[in-house]
């Protein structure tokens, strides 16, 4: 079928090996590669081609998903939304950050969990929750960073979360450099334009806080971190260094999820304790007090 071939390409697309996508899909690799073969002598193009050990796209299958990628992804989440419904056994699947769930949600979602045991957890970085909750992957995100202009969905602004420069020795100034996330990531993209600003350049960027944290610790260089994880991992707070400079540079936490979704009323309840959960736990509390442990 037309529609399998699309998904397979699009799973390809992020998998980059056949067996990997065929893996993800619970279909053999032979299968993929059938999938492909008849979707490419469907519209007349080749649109995959080896690259080592790895499958690439060809102009001509980028240019396929730049069209139909965003176009299917609705028509799975418009799916999704007719396999949802009222009844207390539809599953409600909540795509996370993962700093979001240790630094301040675990306890909320643990308690859901257990009075339903219809709700599951993944967790993924914000651009992929966007793109989950979009098709009907995930019913609902918990996301950390800017989101895209025009998500189509609807978005909750739970809090505003700071970040601090993490550095194993006393600082009385901005560092020069220090270790960030990926700023490729689009939801940390906006940190480029402040460091710049501050004149600080990044001297690594990787896609663990938990990595970034150790080196700064170890004395690689200063690491800025957002507050989840200074809580999460109980850091010193004398290695931990607040600077006004920094203070527009903060991380939105939001709760996206369809339009469609929110009409039903688990899904309703389910932002409303999320939202009175931020409201509640943390008012005047997304800074911290360096002098003392405390607590969000």
């Amino acid at each position: 079928m037309l529609l399998e071939g699309i998904e397979t390409l699009l799973v390809l697309a992020e998998a980059k090996t056949m067996s990997k996508t065929g893996s993800l899909l619970f279909i053999s690799q032979s299968a993929v590669s059938k999938r492909i073969h008849n979707l490419e002598k469907k519209i007349g193009k080749k649109l995959i081609e080896p690259q080592g050990r790895y499958v690439r796209l060809t102009n001509d299958g980028n240019a396929l998903i730049d069209s139909i990628g965003p176009l299917f992804d609705e028509l799975r989440g418009q799916i999704y939304e007719q396999s949802l419904s009222e009844h207390s056994k539809s599953l409600i699947k909540i795509d996370c950050s993962e700093t979001l769930i240790s630094g301040y949600f675990s306890g909320l979602l643990a308690s859901e969990i257990q009075s339903d045991r219809y709700i599951t957890l993944s967790t993924n970085h914000t651009p992929r929750i966007i793109e989950n909750v979009k098709s009907g992957k995930a019913t609902m995100g918990l996301c950390a960073g800017f989101l895209p202009l025009h998500t189509g969905l609807l978005t909750f602004h739970l809090f505003d979360e700071h970040f601090y420069i993490l550095s194993n020795t006393p600082l009385a100034t901005l560092p020069d450099q220090v270790i960030t996330t990926d700023l490729s990531n689009s939801a940390n993209a906006y940190q480029s334009v402040i460091l710049d600003k501050l004149n600080i350049k990044p001297a690594m960027q990787l896609d663990s806080y938990n990595a970034a944290v150790h080196l700064a610790l170890s004395g690689a260089a200063p690491a800025l971190i957002p507050l989840s994880i200074i809580h999460t991992l109980s850091i010193d707070r004398a290695k931990v260094h607040r600077f006004s400079e920094l203070d527009e540079l903060i991380r939105p936490v939001h709760i996206c999820v369809r339009q469609n979704n929110y009409n039903l009323s688990r899904v309703k309840d389910l932002v409303q304790k999320f939202c009175d959960y931020a409201h509640d736990s943390m008012t005047n509390s997304d800074t911290i007090d360096l002098d003392a442990q405390t607590k969000v």
